[in-house]
């Protein structure tokens, strides 16, 4: 059998921070109001504006 060759030490890729509004989802949750008294009746998920989608966050 041949010798193997020792294997070279791979530097580690630091990871990419998370946007704050999302938390790294890509979307975000407002609430739905209707009436006269605007009373929430529930959510509407939608794009991070912060981030656009992708999650990572931007400088």
């Amino acid at each position: 059998m041949a010798a193997r060759k020792p294997r070279k030490a791979t530097v580690p890729v630091p990871a990419a921070k998370q946007c704050g509004p999302c938390n790294g989802t890509g979307e975000v949750a407002r609430t739905v109001r209707v009436g006269r008294t605007k009373r929430p009746v529930g959510q509407q998920t939608g794009i991070c504006l912060a981030c656009f989608g992708t999650g990572e966050a931007t400088d």
